[in-house]
């Protein structure tokens, strides 16, 4: 009888020890985009691969699989094939809607470096350095844009320009020019290229009536949605890639003789590592980063003066800010038509219409009208033009609670890695991270042995900081009073 209990007890440890160690259920992602989302201008004529699928169905396994085919995950792709000793390595791209549909294909237009925007608050929390480390590599992407599209021979509208800034309120404008002076004298190399401009001379040169002061540096113009889709046809094109779109990927196992399974609605996957790069629907798969990266909506439009009119012509791109701090993001098109964006002061009181909000087949209710006649109210020339909306929409962005993306190995999931979070800033961002992050997903790189800035890491401290803390601490709708990363 002894021997019997003692072999029931151990075999009720055995049972217990083995319910212990079972995979717990998978997390199935809520975060998905809606399926019928505003058409921006940029995509109303869509690219043949728009809604491509390689195959018929998803490949069984993959070496790497990336999920969301915008600019975060295609760059990804692109870079990978292009590493030295990967020509052997499978990819399966997995998007929730169309390639290229999310944030990319619906944001301004802009390829603009921050020189002095936010650098001077990643130099008081983190140090001068790791300040200058994110200047620098935002303006490398200028370049190494352009150089791309000329090597791969890209049409996507690409203009290298001076990018103005404006400021019509006078407080604000004397501030901007302490911050300004304030960045000239640390002697960051980068700041020669940008100048500042005070009193009457503001108005006369960037355009905007009743300008107080302006500044201006070296940007690009481009078309995003040509731009990534030209890099799509490149990578279908190397037969590395299958291309899976309208196939969200909701849930993500271990399995248990390595690597992952992919659960998506038309079937299973397994790949050895994945790439989470689709920003602002991140937390879907990661719901770690719940807190550190939230969907936030944002308006942008297309104006027009009517057929047969021609616009008054308007050479830089900009950001204008109003007497009473609305900040709007501007580029003119080669055909005269203006893609304007922004006006969150306007929305961001009603916090329901843009934050934690992933719905953008509607427009920002408060902000719709907010361009009605934007042209004619701000710029010298445009009185008389007729101008108007031609055509608006809303987007999805991912917003960092700490103002910085998430880049690299994901804390705790071995294999995994992650791009994402860019605060609608990701244009001169994406294109070199996501080729850092090539080298660390196939090569087993560590994050300090790339080019990427320290602040850029994603880690368990900044996963906890934002899980933790208030949303009124962070950046997004906050006063950003969490606790300074000076090193």
């Amino acid at each position: 009888m002894a021997a019997a209990s003692q072999v029931s007890k151990t075999l009720s440890r055995l049972s217990l020890v083995k319910d212990h160690l079972q995979e717990p259920e998978p997390h199935i992602s809520t975060c998905l985009p809606v399926s019928n989302p505003t058409v921006p201008f940029w995509q109303e004529d869509r690219h043949k691969f728009h809604d491509h699928r390689s195959t018929e169905q998803i490949p069984p396994h993959s070496d790497i699989v990336i999920i969301g085919a915008g600019y975060a995950g295609v760059s990804a792709a692109y870079h990978i094939i292009k590493e030295k000793g990967c020509a052997d390595q499978s990819i399966t791209i997995l998007e929730a809607r169309g390639a290229c549909s999310g944030a990319t294909g619906r944001n301004g237009g802009h390829l603009r470096p921050d020189f002095y925007g936010h650098i001077p608050t990643y130099v008081d929390r983190a140090g001068a350095e790791a300040g200058l480390e994110i200047a620098e590599f935002e303006i490398a992407h200028v370049n190494a844009i352009r150089k791309v599209i000329d090597e791969e021979r890209i049409d996507c509208d690409f203009t290298l320009t001076r990018t103005i800034d404006v400021w019509c309120n006078e407080q604000s404008a004397k501030q901007a020019k302490q911050v300004f002076d304030q960045m000239k004298a640390r002697e960051f190399e980068y700041m020669d290229d940008a100048i500042f401009y005070t009193g009457k001379a503001a108005e006369g040169i960037c355009g905007v009536k009743g300008a107080k002061a302006c500044a201006s540096y070296t940007a690009g113009t481009i078309w995003p949605y040509k731009f990534i889709m030209s890099l799509v046809e490149i990578i279908l094109e190397s037969g590395q890639v299958n291309l899976q779109t309208y196939t969200p990927a909701t849930s993500i196992t271990p399995d248990p003789k390595g690597g992952y399974i992919i659960t998506t609605p038309r079937g299973k996957t397994h790949a050895n590592t994945i790439i989470h790069a689709n920003n602002g629907y991140v937390s879907g798969l990661l719901p770690e980063y719940a807190n550190n990266i939230i969907p936030c909506k944002g308006i942008c439009c297309r104006i027009a003066v009517p057929e047969g009119s021609t616009a008054p012509l308007l050479n830089n791109s900009y950001i204008n800010r109003t007497t009473d701090g609305i900040l709007s993001y501007l580029i003119p098109r080669a055909d005269g038509s203006i893609i304007v964006g922004g006006a969150s002061n306007v929305f961001k009181p009603f916090k329901e219409q843009w934050y934690n909000n992933i719905d953008d087949s509607t427009l920002i209710d408060s902000a719709k009208d907010y361009y009605s006649n934007y042209m004619q109210e701000t710029y010298n020339g445009w009185e008389y033009s007729e101008a108007a909306v031609d055509s608006i929409w809303t987007g999805v962005m991912g917003y960092s609670y700490d103002s910085n993306p998430h880049i690299g190995a994901v804390p705790g999931r071995q294999g995994q890695f992650i791009l994402a979070g860019f605060n609608g800033h990701g244009m001169p961002v994406i294109w070199l991270a996501s080729k850092e992050l090539a080298s660390m997903a196939v090569h087993a790189k560590d994050f300090e042995a790339t080019r990427l800035p320290r602040l850029y890491k994603t880690t368990q401290e900044r996963i906890e900081r934002a899980r933790n803390g208030r949303e009124e601490d962070g950046d997004i709708i906050g006063t950003g009073g969490f606790s300074a990363t000076k090193q």
